[in-house]
């Protein structure tokens, strides 16, 4: 009989799902009865085999059920994430034991369900019901995925509480959530106070613990452990420690994990391939990368990104891109992660062609609609200067997070589109994006370059206001726009609060102190930075040579450009012999500009023979202020800068027609000067102002003012340049030309509309006038005021009748 049973009993639970009612039908003819155990057979298997609707068939067809048969159905609906029948049946059951509230926990951690799985725990707790080992497991489990840190530590008092924390199983449950909510000390710390029976799970946990919270050497220590220990690694330790090896470079400890992975007969598998994969492109050994890559038994995309990435890294952006054409024509299923990766290639020197390709593969393959892609053209586009289309694609985007906002405004400042930069900044703003340490970095190189000092501030208040942590780029950033809007006062503090520093940092002071006309300043912050053990770099040595330019100092700067190479291995190039030759020009030295032009190492560029034009001009020397400007002619033909120079050099010899040439040969080549323009921030408008203009509203006011000021500086001493006056007009009207220029009408504006004690800030697009520089120290005696003028060269602090400049202007 027991026979007949157990073979009808095989019969029904081997029948497929589509003939079980005639399975059912069948044995009701034969009439063959068998035991509630051998139905809780069945109902275990059909809910093991996930036929969760048959195992309900057969559930309701049972009449004698015990608890095994109510576990098993709820556990059943629970695994398969149907948790309101599963909570149906638990209500109607008469048993509920620990396994009973176990698996119905389970069920609500693993859908993470955390307010409902905690109430259940608790309540279980209330009703009398001890959790198990497994209980805890499931909760804790579910803290660790969802970083629910507070929780795993009252889980992990409740765990002490009970004595549960001497077993192994709950307490790798606890370091593994300590481990995911990033408390890496007290993970280790419990491990490390288990006495005996450290298992391979165990291990795992501590060895990916170390990995995934940066501490790859730890990682690779404690798996050095296990392995004395005689604990045998698996797939998912092997990963986790190749994973340390790329964090730390350890590409010697990589290879011997490699042989670990052949010893154990894992190489097959594709998460450790994989893991090797990356490894050994992250220690920037591609060969062997694409040796394993191209031997592994299935294509796996994540193995072929990281390849990719590594290539683009490494600056091999022909090899990635061949890679991308590889899984193209291998069709393989390429995720949202590949086209980041391959348009990272397109961010340097290949060709739009190519780039613009991709993107229409993007549209066909339907990842126009990823975030992540979209975040990744809008990047490429903008790091290729190619600003409309990563308008285009940023516009078309309907979720939009911060580092989409980021990429389109760090593209306009760094492609020199600063007021864009500004307006998607403000817009990013009033769309509640936080902005984020890049973002703020880029809009403060912005503000530096507009010389927007109220906005730098205000950006410098909302980095504060955000809590976004120090930052050593965003920190550089302030230095230089502190410095660049001529408040070298708050770059200084900006620096003096800087916990770390590097050479840019360094840098930014220097140039900043010799920008705002404080030479010696600023070589005795180079040498507080030699001593701090930071070397220079070349854009260092420009800052110096600057700074010894406005401040006359020729041995000083001698010395730099000698110690550039012999001491620090620096080619002096253009920019320097440029900073040079105009010292030497600025100091009477037009002879030894000469010289030291024509015995130039590298051949002198347009910033050499611009100075060295400028030079000549200070000098009135015509015969090599000519052939400087014929040298510009043939290296920048479009620009003004040349013919406006040398016509000004005729105008002040007297020699009208040759200054009427040079006019003439500019128009027929059309070329056209940049006009004079003068401008202050006020009550966050900005005021233009030009070279006797009479647009503004206050026209009237601002002649006013100036009547008044000509005569009270005249009075002080001034006496007006005539030489600044480039026009064939009689002494009158050339008077009347230089008190109209455009920082003179700015300057008058400023004394009728900023308040008595605040500085007055003006900017100008070209270098001012030597007219219009003394004008300045007279204005800021007689009316007792700070002047700041930033013109395209330098700041000119103007106090009490003198200049920061020392006059080396």
């Amino acid at each position: 009989m027991f026979k007949l049973n157990f073979e009808n009993l095989n019969f029904y639970r081997k029948c497929r799902s589509e003939h079980i009612k005639l399975a059912r039908c069948v044995h009701s003819v034969v009439n063959f009865s068998y035991s509630r155990f051998d139905s809780n057979r069945v109902l275990r298997d059909l809910s093991k085999s996930g036929r969760i609707d048959e195992a309900r068939q057969l559930f309701d067809e049972i009449t004698d059920r015990d608890e095994f048969t109510w576990n098993t159905m709820i556990a059943a609906y629970a695994n398969s994430g149907k948790l309101s029948e599963a909570k149906r049946l638990f209500d109607e059951t008469p048993y509920k034991s620990c396994i009973t509230w176990s698996s119905l926990i389970s069920g609500y951690c693993q859908c993470q369900r955390e307010v409902e799985a905690f109430e259940l725990f608790w309540r279980m707790r209330f009703e009398g019901h001890g959790p198990s080992q497994y209980t805890l497991g499931s909760v804790l489990r579910l803290c660790s995925s969802m970083v629910l840190l507070q929780r795993g530590e009252q889980i992990h008092g409740y765990a002490v509480k009970t004595c549960f924390d001497s077993n192994v199983f709950v307490v790798t449950g606890i370091v593994d959530m300590y481990a995911k909510c990033k408390c890496i000390l007290e993970a280790e710390y419990l491990f490390k106070m288990i006495p005996d029976g450290k298992n391979h799970v165990t291990w795992t946990t501590m060895v990916t613990g170390y990995s995934q919270n940066g501490y790859g050497f730890k990682a690779i220590e404690c798996f050095r452990d296990m392995r004395a220990e005689g604990v045998e690694s698996n797939q998912y330790t092997l990963p986790s420690v190749l994973t340390a090896c790329s964090s730390v470079s350890a590409l010697g400890f990589g290879e011997q994990v490699h042989g670990c992975v052949i010893r154990g007969g894992l190489e097959a598998n594709a998460y450790v391939q994989s893991a090797l994969v990356s490894m050994y492109v992250k220690c920037r050994d591609l060969n062997s990368g694409r040796s394993l890559l191209l031997n592994m038994s299935v294509d796996d995309v994540v193995s072929w990104n990281s390849m990719i990435v590594g290539c683009v890294r490494q600056g091999f952006e022909d090899e990635a891109l061949s890679f991308f054409k590889q899984m193209h024509a291998r069709e393989m299923k390429i995720d949202a992660f590949t086209y980041p990766s391959v348009l990272n290639c397109f961010t340097s020197n290949m060709d739009m062609k190519n780039a613009k390709s991709v993107h229409c593969l993007i549209i066909k393959t339907g990842f126009e609609a990823y975030k992540l892609v979209n975040n990744a053209l809008v990047d490429m586009y903008a790091k290729r200067g190619s600003l409309g289309c990563a308008f285009m694609v940023f516009n078309h985007m309907q979720d939009k997070d911060v580092i989409s906002w980021t990429s389109l405004v760090t593209g306009c400042a760094h492609n020199g589109s600063s007021e864009e930069a500004l307006k998607y900044f403000c817009d990013m703003r009033i769309a509640g994006i936080c902005p984020d340490q890049i973002v703020v970095a880029s809009i403060l190189s912005a503000c530096a370059e507009l010389t927007l000092l109220e906005l730098g501030r205000q950006v410098h208040a909302t980095f504060l206001k955000f809590c976004l942590g120090s930052s050593l780029s965003v920190g550089n950033s302030l230095v230089m726009m502190y410095a660049k809007c001529g408040s070298i006062e708050d770059a200084n503090r900006v620096f003096d609060s800087m916990k770390v520093r590097d050479v840019i940092t360094w840098t930014a002071l220097i140039v900043g102190y010799a920008k705002n006309g404080r030479g010696k300043d600023s070589l005795q912050f180079y040498d507080q930075m030699l001593a701090s053990g930071t070397k220079p770099d070349s854009i260092t040595f420009i800052g110096l040579l600057f700074a010894c330019s406005h401040a006359g100092l020729v041995e000083n700067a001698r010395h730099y450009i000698e110690s550039m190479n012999k001491v620090y291995g620096i080619q002096p190039g253009p920019e320097h012999y440029a900073c040079m030759i105009d010292l030497l020009g600025r100091s009477g030295k037009l002879v030894e500009a000469k010289e030291l032009l024509d015995q130039m190492v590298v051949e002198p560029d347009a910033t050499v023979w611009k100075a060295f034009l400028a030079a000549c001009r200070v000098h009135g020397n015509l015969e090599l202020g000519e052939r400087a400007a014929k040298n510009l002619f043939e290296l920048e033909p479009k620009n003004a800068m040349p013919y406006v120079l040398l016509s000004n050099m005729y105008s002040a010899a007297g020699k009208w027609d040759a200054a009427a040439s040079i006019r003439k040969l500019m128009k027929s080549r059309g070329i056209s000067k940049e006009p004079g323009c003068s401008w202050i921030e006020l009550n966050s408008q900005v005021h233009t102002f030009l070279s006797e203009d009479r647009g503004h509203p206050r026209t009237a006011d601002i002649y006013s003012k100036i009547d008044e000021m000509m005569l009270l500086i005249k009075e002080a001493g001034y006496v007006p340049d005539m030489n600044f006056s480039l026009h064939d007009l009689d002494v009158e009207g050339k008077e009347l030309g230089l008190a109209y220029h455009s920082e003179k009408l700015a300057v008058a504006f400023a004394l009728l509309t900023v308040p008595a004690g605040a500085p007055i800030r003006i900017f100008k697009n070209l270098r001012v006038c030597g007219d219009c520089h003394n004008a300045m120290k007279y204005i800021s005696g007689v009316y007792l005021r700070h002047i700041i003028l930033r013109d395209s060269n330098r700041f000119h602090h103007f106090r009490e009748g003198k200049c920061s400049c020392g006059d080396y202007w």
